[in-house]
């Protein structure tokens, strides 16, 4: 392990529908909006995970987001701990978004946002 690396900061996705992707990050999700975003060139939203990361939205072309492979595991993904993973399936269930739990056993899920972007969410 690298000393220089001490957590992750943010994890920046590709998203092709600004208000569609709030709904599901911040409604569904519940990840509230850092409003300290910067004016940059392309729009997009800045989410708190916690105190010191973020998942960054960049409203930006997206060569060919259709080539993913079927399991979000085996695909370009971001992980976060989460305290109870049972509430994240419920909730997701109530917003009747698919999911898919670890292949593994593991106490993971596996959610793809609406852009098709991978998020595991793991004990």
């Amino acid at each position: 392990m690298t000393p220089n690396f001490l957590s992750i900061h943010h994890v920046s996705m590709i998203i092709s529908n600004l208000e569609q992707s709030r709904y599901f990050y911040h409604e569904v999700l519940g990840l509230e909006i850092d409003d300290s975003r910067p004016d940059l060139a392309f729009a997009g939203l800045w989410l708190q995970v916690n105190e010191s990361q973020q998942i960054h939205l960049l409203l930006v072309d997206n060569p060919d987001p259709q080539k993913r492979p079927e399991h979000g595991g085996r695909d370009r993904h971001a992980a976060f701990k989460v305290n109870d993973i049972n509430q994240f399936g419920l909730r997701l269930k109530q917003h009747q978004i698919t999911y898919r739990k670890s292949s593994s056993g593991r106490a993971a899920i596996f959610v793809r946002d609406p852009d098709g972007n991978t998020l595991e969410l793991m004990e």
